[in-house]
């Protein structure tokens, strides 16, 4: 099992380790550089989480296999490393330092509950400053979005371009540089989970998981 030690930042060979990946994604490659998979990403990412459970919840990584069974890309490795907490997520790879935080996925039910958040003047209100306020601290919205409205949406609706939404996070990337490298990647993720929380937080209390039964 991999060591959980104090997080000092990401390894000096996870950009790399991306990288080539992403021009050889065999099992040849993912073998010959399994060490440093586990000594520069994947273990770096543990002790992130750790760092930042007190604050943010218990974390997870991510299996680094794609599953491929209704996929037409057949690759079997994933070019990134995800972590989250949810709903927090972040994320290293060869562009470098990724954290989110919302829903990336919204099934019908979870959709029929933020539409109807997002319609009501007050609640809607609130989400429109709670996203505002995270583009100011230098998030960007993010989501599928729907080509036109929702059915029986009036296409007048101050809100229309929140209606259209099928899925609602806030993310910030960081290029690959030496803080990734750092003890300050701490700090990057911490500060971008705390500018998205409020946005979390409406989800959280207006949307929720899915109530649907798991197949």
């Amino acid at each position: 099992m991999t060591a959980v030690p104090g997080f000092a930042g990401f390894g000096e060979g996870a950009v790399e380790f991306y990288d080539g990946l992403l021009a050889d994604t065999t099992k040849a490659y993912w073998t010959d550089h399994r060490d440093v998979y586990e000594r520069d990403v994947r273990g770096p990412m543990l002790a992130l989480l750790a760092a930042l459970a007190p604050e943010f919840g218990a974390g997870k990584v991510f299996r680094p296999y794609r599953d491929v069974r209704f996929s037409r890309d057949k690759t079997p490795y994933k070019t990134h490393c995800g972590g989250f907490a949810a709903p927090y997520y972040v994320e290293v790879s060869g562009e470098g330092l990724l954290a989110a935080a919302g829903y990336y996925r919204m099934v019908s039910d979870q959709l029929a509950r933020f539409r109807t958040a997002v319609a009501d003047d007050r609640r809607g209100a609130d989400l429109e400053g709670r996203l505002a306020a995270a583009e100011r601290a230098g998030l960007t919205i993010a989501g599928e979005l729907l080509k036109s409205r929702p059915r029986g949406v009036d296409p007048a609706h101050p809100r229309l371009d929140l209606l259209r939404h099928k899925s609602l996070y806030v993310s910030r990337r960081w290029p690959p540089d030496d803080v990734l490298h750092e003890p300050g990647c701490l700090d990057r993720v911490a500060a971008a989970w705390r500018a998205a929380r409020p946005v979390a937080q409406w989800l959280a209390d207006h949307v929720g998981p899915s109530e649907r039964p798991r197949r």
